[in-house]
C-alpha cells in the first residue's frame, strides 16, 4: 500500500539531509526528494538548487543528484559513498574529508571545489570538470577519470595509484609528491605541470604530452613512455629514468635529461597515438520543481 506521509512525519525524515528544513540561505531555492524502502535502504533523489547548503558530516550515501545546483555547498566529512552525481554543479564546494568511494559521476562540474584528504577511490567519472580543484592528499586509487578535465588542479601528495587517466587533462597541475604508480596516463595532457617528487613507477605514459612539465626527483621505475612528448620537459632530476625509456619518447634540444641520457626527435605524425576521449555531454536538466517541497515515501504493508 502506498501513501503520502503527513508533513510532520516527512520533516522528521529530513535529518538524513543535514536538516534541509533549517536551510534558510537565500540561495537554497528548492530541493525535491523521495525516500523509498525505508526499512531496507534509504534512496534519496535530489534536484533543483541548494547553493551554499551546509551538509557537513551528513549521510548521503546512495543519493542521486540529477541536474542539481549545489555551488559553494559545504560537505566536509559527508558520506557520499555510492552516490550518483549526474549533470550537476558543485563548483567551489567543500568536500574536505568527504567519503565518495564508489560514486558515479557524469557531466558534473567540480570547478574550484576542495577535496583535501577526501576518499574518492573507485569513483567512476565521465565528462567531469575538476579544473582548479584542490585534491591535496586525496585518495583516488583505482579511480576512473577517463577524459576528465583537471586543468590547473592541485594534486599535491594525492594518491592516484592504479587510476585510469586515459586522455585526461592534467595540464598546469601542481602534483608534487603525488602517487601515479601503475596508473594509466596514455594520451594524457600533462603539459606545463609540476610533478616534482611524483611516483610514476609502473605507470603507462604512452603518447602522453609531457612538454614543458617539471619532473624533479620523480620516480620513473618501470614506466612506459612510448611516443611520449617530452619536448621542453625538465627531467634532469628524474630518478630511475633509463636510456631505453627516453629513446621511446620524443623530445628536442629543449628537453632536459639526467647526465648521460640522450633524446631523439620525432615527427609530429609519430607523436600522435590516439585522440583523447571526448567528455560526455551532461544530460538535460530536469524540469523546474514546483514551488513547494514534496516528501513522499512508499511503505509496504
Amino acid at each position: 500500500m502506498t501513501h503520502t506521509r503527513r508533513l510532520p512525519a516527512a520533516l522528521s525524515a529530513l535529518t538524513v539531509l543535514a536538516g534541509l528544513t533549517a536551510l534558510a540561505t537565500p540561495a537554497a531555492a528548492e530541493v525535491s526528494l523521495s525516500i523509498q524502502d525505508r526499512d531496507i535502504g534509504r534512496m534519496i533523489s535530489l534536484g533543483g538548487s541548494c547553493n551554499r547548503c551546509e551538509l557537513s558530516g551528513r549521510n548521503l550515501s546512495g543519493a542521486t543528484f540529477t541536474g542539481a545546483s549545489f555551488t559553494s555547498a559545504t560537505l566536509v566529512g559527508a558520506n557520499l559513498r555510492g552516490a550518483e552525481l549526474i549533470g550537476s554543479n558543485f563548483s567551489s564546494s567543500d568536500f574536505t574529508r568527504a567519503d565518495m568511494r564508489g560514486a558515479e559521476i557524469q557531466g558534473t562540474n567540480f570547478r574550484s571545489a576542495v577535496f583535501r584528504d577526501a576518499m574518492i577511490s573507485g569513483v567512476e567519472a565521465q565528462g567531469a570538470d575538476f579544473s582548479r580543484a584542490d585534491l591535496s592528499r586525496a585518495d583516488l586509487t583505482g579511480a576512473e577519470l577517463v577524459g576528465a578535465n583537471m586543468n590547473a588542479a592541485t594534486l599535491a601528495e594525492a594518491n592516484l595509484s592504479g587510476a585510469e587517466l586515459f586522455g585526461t587533462t592534467l595540464a598546469n597541475v601542481s602534483a608534487r609528491n603525488a602517487n601515479f604508480s601503475n596508473a594509466e596516463l596514455n594520451a594524457a595532457n600533462m603539459a606545463g605541470g609540476d610533478f616534482s617528487g611524483a611516483n610514476f613507477s609502473g605507470a603507462e605514459l604512452d603518447g602522453a604530452r609531457m612538454s614543458r612539465a617539471s619532473f624533479g626527483r620523480a620516480n620513473f621505475s618501470g614506466a612506459s613512455m612510448r611516443r611520449a612528448d617530452i619536448r621542453g620537459a625538465d627531467l634532469s632530476g628524474a630518478r630511475r629514468l633509463t636510456q631505453e625509456q627516453v629513446s621511446e619518447a620524443c623530445g628536442d634540444a629543449s628537453t632536459s635529461l639526467p647526465s648521460g641520457l640522450n633524446v631523439r626527435s620525432c615527427t609530429s605524425r609519430m607523436m600522435v597515438v590516439r585522440a583523447p576521449v571526448a567528455p560526455v555531454a551532461p544530460p538535460a536538466p530536469p524540469a523546474p520543481p514546483s514551488p513547494r517541497r514534496n516528501f513522499a515515501s512508499a511503505d509496504n504493508h
